[in-house]
């Protein structure tokens, strides 16, 4: 890890770091100061209170669990084929794969409701979950596929060597040595799953199935705009992803640093 090695350099480097973090602070410090304006701490036991609160975040919580499982088994076993196996025209299907993260996805969004509407996926959870972990996966096996290249391929011959099948390999030798990426992978796609809020409110009709981020709507509408309890109802959806970042931030940050160099 780079470091200062005299005053003025960790100085300037301190300096550095809270000019690029100030611009991302002060949306988060005015979105605390306005949930508490009015009857203060009250605002948050309003949301609290939600009847539906506790089946959005159950909701939220089985769409994102599926999605984190979907992204990780595709991602780890894709990975792995375009790192260690010989493939012809691997290349070309990365970079095809990788073609799809210049997809926006408000793009998407007709030909995703066609396809729900054709195969009766509409108004259930995979409508929402298979859109979300397509729209993860690239991203994430561009940063897992350099870190499965750093694995040097002599513990797979080894494996092989000694019997195993390529899966076995995968399995017990590659797959171990990917928690560091794999804590990564788990993070960015519960942000990018927890928040995501065009998706459900598409394809999630029932009022049963929707999610934390349609929270703020029952505060706000044609004769009703309380920012108190929208802002409010916002800091409390955020707080689980803060929670799982905390949780697996030494592996989050080893993934990302292994996986963007080779």
């Amino acid at each position: 890890m780079l470091e200062a090695r005299t005053r003025l350099g960790r100085l300037g480097l301190q300096a550095l770091v809270t000019v690029l973090v100030i611009p991302f602070l002060i949306p988060l410090i005015a979105m605390i100061q306005g949930s508490l304006q009015g009857i203060g701490w009250r605002n948050y036991l309003v949301v609290l209170s939600l009847p539906q609160l506790p089946l959005f975040f159950r909701n939220s919580l089985i769409i994102a669990g599926l999605t984190i499982l979907l992204v990780y088994l595709c991602t780890m076993l894709a990975s792995f084929g375009f790192a260690k196996l010989h493939i012809h025209g691997k290349e070309f299907f990365f970079w095809l794969l990788l073609a799809a993260l210049t997809l926006p996805e408000i793009v998407l969004v007709t030909p995703l409701f066609v396809t729900a509407s054709v195969t009766n996926i509409y108004n259930t959870y995979w409508a929402v979950v298979l859109p979300l972990a397509a729209l993860q996966i690239p991203f994430a096996v561009l940063l897992t596929r350099t870190f499965i290249a750093g694995i040097p391929d002599a513990l797979v011959e080894a494996a092989r060597i000694d019997g195993a099948s390529t899966f076995q390999a995968f399995k017990h030798v590659v797959l171990p040595l990917t928690r560091p990426i794999a804590a990564a992978i788990i993070v960015l796609t519960l942000v990018g799953t927890w928040n995501s809020y065009l998706l459900p409110l598409l394809f999630l009709q029932d009022a049963s199935s929707q999610v934390v981020t349609q929270v703020p709507s029952f505060y706000q509408g044609q004769y009703n705009d309380d920012q108190t309890k929208i802002l409010a109802s916002a800091v409390i959806t955020g707080i689980p992803g803060i929670v799982a970042y905390l949780c697996l931030q030494r592996q989050f940050e080893r993934g990302l640093s292994a996986g963007a160099v080779k």
